[in-house]
């Protein structure tokens, strides 16, 4: 989950990084109060998740708290690079003197942590990266070591930091790898890190992305969601502890594994190019030891989907046993009644299969049939999409 950057200063602040003051504004009267608050004196930007909102126009700087509210109203409602601003961050601003680079991510590649700093910070950054690479040095963390000062240290003379602000760079990078590995961060990004004209160092501009994958540790995490851009269908598979991800397609999938639910998304789309390019609609992993509710939960949410035109179960029955998706399947059609309108091909394969099937058949609801293979299963699936 990547934060906005007022998140990102707000979880700083709370992990002894040096930040400036900031408030988040929705309107530009909250804008005005928030600037008057701070002295007057603030940089509006923009709150949206994507780089470049400086060359946009999305970060313009106020002398006063009325000149804030001006500058709020230009920037709400822009479209930056497809994001529409929704909310501005009221900063305090700050005489800079010069801008570092500083960041902390998981190198997926060689599979351990990597410490990117620079002299040359701010937004260009990554043309530095592309023409000046020697400017932008790399440097591998090991996981079972961390970063402690010394290591912070050594870390920002490689980097040819200046001597004047060396040991303040150090300081905040150790409290950056706090940040983390405490809050199970993928990335941690810091630009700029700026030497301000006192000679402190300030986290001016944050980005963290937070592993997902570890949301268990951290019910707190929930509270960072930026639920206005949640998928409405993402978000209620996620509150039934689905495996769900919406797709651009017609036919809905839900099936028992990820590696049959990938499979039947390739099958799908295979079948689908003898019916104009019919596409799936979803990934749905109703898991391996599924229970009627989970199914029947599934279902709905499938069904719930304005872009879904059929659906496709396709079930092997281990674990999660045949008769259990049926039960699952006649319950959800019972709840949803009048609002179930598509048609649904069935595909059941394996533990318990003859009673599955025997439910489904006393059940000789109008909008289920049943097919024998996944072939021939996503091959009508489609065709039904396609009418």
């Amino acid at each position: 989950m990547d934060l906005f950057e007022y998140q990102a200063r707000d979880l700083f602040e709370s992990h002894g990084v040096p930040v400036l003051g900031g408030a988040v504004a929705f309107t530009p009267e909250e804008a005005e109060a928030a600037a008057a608050s701070m002295g007057g004196r603030v940089v509006v930007k923009a709150q949206v998740k994507v780089g470049g909102r400086g060359k946009a126009g999305g970060v313009k700087l106020a002398e006063s708290a009325s000149d804030a509210r001006e500058k709020a109203a230009a920037i709400l409602g822009m479209d930056i690079k497809g994001h529409i601003v929704h909310k501005v961050m009221i900063a305090q601003a700050a005489p800079i003197e010069a801008e570092y680079y500083l960041a902390i991510l998981l190198d997926r590649a060689n599979r351990n942590f990597l410490v990117m700093a620079s002299v040359a910070g701010g937004m260009e950054i990554e043309e530095v990266a592309h023409t000046a690479p020697e400017k932008l040095a790399k440097i591998p963390v090991d996981s079972n070591v961390g970063i402690d000062l010394a290591r912070a240290t050594e870390i920002i003379a490689a980097a040819k930091f200046p001597a004047d602000v060396a040991d303040q760079v150090a300081s905040v990078l150790v409290k950056l790898w706090e940040t983390f590995v405490s809050e199970d961060a993928t990335l941690v990004e810091v630009n700029p890190l700026v030497k301000t004209s006192d000679g402190k160092i300030i986290a001016l501009d944050g980005k963290v992305t937070l592993d997902d994958n570890a949301g268990f540790r951290h019910p707190d995490h929930e509270a960072l969601v930026d639920q206005a851009a949640e998928n409405a269908l993402e978000a209620a598979a996620k509150a039934k502890n689905l495996n769900y991800v919406k797709l651009e397609g017609q036919v809905g999938i839900i099936g028992n594994g990820a590696g049959l639910v990938m499979s039947t998304l390739d099958v799908v789309a295979y079948a689908g190019e003898k019916f104009g390019g019919v596409r799936p609609a979803n990934f749905l992993d109703i898991g391996g030891g599924a229970s009627a509710q989970v199914m029947a939960d599934g279902l709905s949410i499938i069904l719930g989907d304005k872009d879904v035109k059929s659906v496709f179960v396709n079930v092997f029955g281990g674990i999660t046993a045949c008769d259990a998706v049926a039960n699952g399947i006649v319950q959800a059609l019972e709840l949803l009644g009048a609002q179930a309108t598509k048609p649904i091909v069935v595909r059941l394969d394996g533990n318990n299969v003859v009673e599955g099937r025997a439910i489904l058949t006393a059940a000789a609801h109008p909008l289920v049939e049943q097919l024998d293979t996944m072939d021939g299963a996503a091959n009508r699936a489609a065709e039904l999409a396609a009418k």
